[in-house]
C-alpha cells in the first residue's frame, strides 16, 4: 500500500538570474513498511526531497500526497499536526534543546500531541530505557555522548509512533561504533513497522536499505529496490482522545515551562530588559502615591478651616476695592439664617487688629468676635479650658480663647494661661481656653489669634454694630451648591440686592480635589513614557531573542508545534517579564515609600490599592503589545529556514 505518492514535483530557490532548479520532475511513491535509502552527492537535492516529504518544506510544482490526501492544500496548522502525529525526524547534528534533560526532550513532542504529562513521561522513560539510556534519563545534550545524543533524538521519532521515519544523515556526525549502534536500531524500527526514509551519501549505510534511490543533480537517475521486506507496525500509539481545553492546558503549561528556562538561562539580560518596567511602574505608583499624599494634605487643611461651610463676605467679590467699606452684613442675617431648616449652625463675625499686652509682653495679634458656634462649625479643637458660652455671647463677656501660637508667644512662662487676663487695644480680656496646634502651612501660619464673643468684639472693642461676615454651617444632608443658591436668594431679598459674595469651602475642595488630580494625571502620564520606552526594550529584547533560538522553533515545529504554539510561548516569555518587571516596580515603590514616609513626619506618601493593581495591569498590557510582534514573527517561520539557522 503506497504511503507517500509525489508527482511532477519542482523546487526552485532564488529569484531572477539567481533562480536555481534543485528537485527536477521528481516522480516518487513509496509503500507502507518500506526502508528507503535516498543517496546522492552533496548538493544533488536529496536533503531538499526529504524536507518536502516530512512536510518542512513545501514544493514549488506537483503533488504531493499522504495516504491519499493532498498535502498542498493543506494549512500550515494542519502540515504542523501531521509532522506531530505520522513522522518521527532523526537529524544528523541530533537538534535536541540544550535546556531540557534526556527525558525532556524525548517526551516533547507528545506535548503537541495532546498527552497528558504523566503518561508522556512513562513513555519517554520507557522508550529510552529501551535505547539503553536509564542510567541517562536527567542528563541534557551536552552531558551526552554524540552517540547517546542520537538515541535521545531517535526517542523523540517514535514518542508519538513515528509511523514513519525521516533520518537526515543519521550517522553522518558519530564515530563508527556509535553509527553502527544508530543503524541496528534503525533497522529494527523497519522490523517493528516503521516506515523509514534515510538520507545518506556513504553507499554503505545505503546498502543496509531495502531500496535505494539515487539522485544527481535533483533528479533522480536509478531506483534500486534490494529486498522486498514490508512489516506492519508494532506498539503503535492510541490516539490521544483529550478535550481542547485539556490539549490547551498542557500546550499552555509547556509553553510557561520554557517561558521561565529562557529567561532564566539569561538573567542579566532579563534583568536589564526588566529595568524599564521597573523605573516605569515604580514613578508611577510613586507619583500617584506623592499625588495622594498632597490631595490629603490639602484636603486636611480645607477641613481645619470646616467642612461643608459657606462664608458671606460685604462686597461683590475678592477683587472689590470697596470691600472693606461695605458694612452692609446684621447680626440680624445671621439670626435669619440660623433658623432656616438646611442650616445647623450660623455664627456672625467681627474682626480687628491691635497690640496684646500681658505683662511686660506686647506683640500684634489679630481678634475676632464670633458665636459660640464658630469652634464647631470650624472644626477648632480645644487643648485647655472651654469656649465661651451663648450666655457669655448675650452678657458681653470679656473673655477670649486664643491659639498655640499666643500661647508660645505670650505665656512662654506659663504653659497653663487659663484665668490670666490678657489686654488687647487696651481693653481687659480673661483667658477661658486654648486651642490646639495647627499643622497648616501658609503665611499667616505664625500669626497671632485671640477669639472673643461677637457682642464683645462690636460694643467693648470696635464700638459698632458692624459685622465683617458671616459664617453657616449647612446640614450634610443639604447639597452645599443648592445651600448657596437658597442663602442668596434669602439676603438679596433682604437686602434688596445682592452686596455680598460667598466662599463656598465644598466648592474649594472640590476645586482641589480636581486640581490635584489633574496634576496626579499629568505627572503619571509623564512616568507612563517610561513604561513605552521599557515596553520597547521588551520588544528589542525579543525579536533579539527570537533570532537568537530561531533553530529551537524549527525544531519545535518539525516536531508538531503549530504556529498558535509559538506564539503563545514568546507572549508569555514578554508577558513574564513586564509582570515581574511590575512587581519589582511596585515593591520598589513601597521601599521609597517606607525611607519617605521614614524621615518625613508630617508628610507621607499614601499608597492606593487601585494604583498598583492599575500598574500591574498595564505591565502586563505591554507585555502583549510589545511581545506580540516578535512573537508573531516566531510563528511565521518557516520550519525549514528555522531549523538551518545556527
Amino acid at each position: 500500500m503506497e504511503i507517500l505518492e509525489l508527482h511532477n514535483i519542482n523546487k526552485f530557490f532564488g529569484q531572477d538570474k539567481n533562480r536555481v532548479h534543485v528537485l527536477k520532475n521528481i516522480n516518487l511513491s513509496i509503500e507502507k513498511g518500506d526502508f528507503v535509502a535516498i543517496i546522492g552527492q552533496s548538493g544533488s537535492g536529496k536533503s531538499t526531497l526529504m524536507n518536502i516529504i516530512g512536510c518542512l518544506d513545501t514544493p514549488t510544482s506537483g503533488s504531493y500526497k499522504i495516504n491519499k490526501t493532498e498535502v498542498g492544500k493543506m494549512s500550515r496548522n494542519q502540515l504542523a499536526e501531521l509532522r506531530c502525529k505520522t513522522f518521527g525526524f532523526i537529524f544528523q547534528r541530533y537538534n535536541l534543546l540544550s535546556s531540557l534533560n534526556a527525558r525532556e526532550n524525548a517526551a516533547l513532542p507528545a506535548i503537541y500531541l495532546g498527552m497528558g504529562e504523566g503518561e508522556r513521561n512513562s513513555r519517554a522513560v520507557e522508550l529510552l530505557k529501551k535505547l539503553e539510556l536509564s542510567t541517562k534519563l536527567g542528563n541534557k545534550p551536552n552531558e551526552l555522548s554524540g552517540g547517546q545524543q542520537q538515541r535521545v533524538s531517535i526517542a523523540r521519532a517514535l514518542m508519538n509512533g513515528g509511523e514513519i521515519i525521516l533520518a537526515d544523515e543519521p550517522t553522518g556526525a558519530l564515530d563508527s561504533k556509535s553509527g553502527e549502534m544508530v543503524m541496528e536500531i534503525i533497522k529494527n524500527l523497519h522490523k517493528q513497522g516503521h516506515t523509514i526514509i534515510l538520507v545518506t551519501h556513504d553507499s554503505k549505510i545505503a546498502a543496509q536499505a531495502s531500496r535505494i534511490i539515487e539522485i544527481k543533480d535533483g533528479e533522480i537517475v536509478a531506483d534500486e529496490r534490494k529486498a522486498s521486506e514490508f512489516y506492519e507496525i508494532e506498539n503503535s500509539v492510541p490516539e490521544v482522545k483529550k478535550s481542547k481545553f485539556d490539549i490547551f492546558k498542557y500546550r499552555f503549561a509547556e509553553s510557561f515551562s520554557m517561558s521561565i528556562h529562557a529567561i532564566l538561562a539569561n538573567k542579566m539580560r532579563s534583568l536589564l530588559t526588566m529595568l524599564g518596567i521597573i523605573i516605569g511602574i515604580a514613578s508611577v505608583v510613586s507619583v500617584v502615591a506623592l499625588g495622594n499624599a498632597s490631595q490629603a494634605k490639602i484636603m486636611e487643611q480645607i477641613n481645619s478651616m470646616g467642612t461643608n461651610t459657606i462664608d458671606i463676605m460685604p462686597g461683590t467679590g475678592f477683587g472689590d476695592m470697596r470691600s472693606g467699606k461695605v458694612k452692609t452684613l446684621k447680626v440680624s442675617d445671621s439670626d435669619y439664617l440660623s433658623r432656616q431648616g438646611f442650616i445647623d449652625n450660623s455664627t456672625p463675625s467681627v474682626s480687628a487688629s491691635g497690640t496684646l499686652v500681658y505683662a511686660n509682653t506686647s506683640a500684634t495679634a489679630q481678634l475676632k468676635g464670633v458665636g459660640s458656634s464658630f469652634f464647631e462649625v470650624k472644626g477648632k479643637n480645644i487643648a485647655l479650658g472651654r469656649i465661651f458660652t451663648q450666655d457669655e455671647v448675650n452678657n458681653i463677656a470679656s473673655v477670649a480663647v486664643i491659639d498655640h501660637n499666643t500661647l508660645e508667644e505670650i505665656f512662654s512662662d506659663n504653659p497653663n494661661p487659663i484665668g490670666e487676663i490678657i489686654i488687647f487695644n487696651k481693653k481687659p480680656l480673661r483667658v477661658i481656653g486654648v486651642t490646639e496646634e495647627e499643622n497648616n502651612a501658609g503665611p499667616n501660619s505664625d500669626s497671632m489669634n485671640i477669639w472673643v464673643p461677637y457682642t464683645t468684639a462690636m460694643y467693648k472693642i470696635n464700638g459698632s454694630t458692624d459685622i465683617n461676615s458671616i459664617t453657616v454651617k449647612v446640614s450634610d444632608a443639604v447639597n452645599s451648591q443648592v445651600a448657596e443658591e437658597s442663602i442668596e436668594n434669602i439676603l438679596t431679598s433682604l437686602h434688596g440686592q445682592k452686596d455680598f459674595f460667598m466662599i463656598n469651602s465644598d466648592s474649594i475642595k472640590q476645586t482641589v480635589e480636581s486640581a490635584t488630580n489633574t496634576m496626579k494625571l499629568l505627572i503619571a502620564s509623564i512616568a507612563v513614557i517610561s513604561l513605552v520606552v521599557g515596553g520597547i526594550g521588551v520588544m528589542n529584547i525579543m525579536l533579539v531573542s527570537v533570532t537568537e533560538r530561531t533553530k529551537e522553533i524549527g525544531i519545535r515545529m518539525a516536531i508538531g508545534a503549530k504556529q498558535e504554539d509559538i506564539l503563545q510561548q514568546f507572549l508569555i516569555e514578554a508577558i513574564l517579564i513586564c509582570l515581574v518587571g511590575g512587581f519589582m516596580g511596585v515593591a520598589l515603590s513601597m521601599l521609597i515609600g517606607l525611607g519617605f514616609n521614614t524621615f518625613s513626619e508630617d508628610f507621607g506618601m499614601i499608597f492606593s490599592t487601585a494604583s498598583i493593581v492599575l500598574a500591574l495591569v498595564c505591565s502586563s498590557a505591554i507585555g502583549i503589545i510589545f511581545g506580540y510582534m516578535p512573537a508573531k514573527n516566531a510563528s511565521n517561520l518557516n520550519p525549514i529556514d528555522a531549523l538551518a539557522s545556527e
